[in-house]
């Protein structure tokens, strides 16, 4: 298919590990996307870079001041075409973070976002509802 036939959605997201525990978001759903756990993160808006776009994703969605690292994955998914919507390419990176201050709490008002918690990382891998990112997280917590 070519690229003016369907939507592009790029997004970055940070992968913080502290003690143990992943730093994981609850994604209150949309209309390609149930509800679920997922990486702080998001969309990247037109005018700026992944960085930057993780810098303000975490402190939205988690309260946390963070500087953004290396870019440690890129991961693309494809959602088909439904209810008149153009199919869409949902180009996703991670990116390795460090947390610079803050405190824990979701500072965005009406966004996807309810909550951010640390989650130990052997109960991650088992959570029901989580986005595919955190798989791709995993995977590079196991190389």
């Amino acid at each position: 298919m070519h690229f003016t036939e369907y939507d592009t959605r790029l997004a970055a997201y940070a992968l913080l590990v502290a003690d143990g525990s992943m730093l994981l978001t609850w994604f209150n759903g949309g209309p390609s996307a149930p509800p679920g756990w997922t990486l702080p993160g998001g969309g990247v808006e037109f005018d700026e870079s992944l960085e930057d776009a993780v810098v303000r994703e975490v402190y939205e969605e988690t309260g946390y001041v963070v500087t953004a690292g290396a870019i440690l994955a890129a991961h693309h998914v494809c959602v088909p075409a439904t209810g008149g919507r153009r199919p869409m390419r949902s180009q996703r990176f991670v990116l390795a973070a460090t947390i610079t201050g803050g405190v824990l709490g979701t500072t965005e008002q009406g966004g996807t976002t309810d909550f951010a918690r640390w989650v130990p990382l052997g109960e991650v891998g088992a959570l029901p509802a989580r986005a595919g990112i955190v798989d791709v997280a995993l995977g590079l917590l196991e190389r």
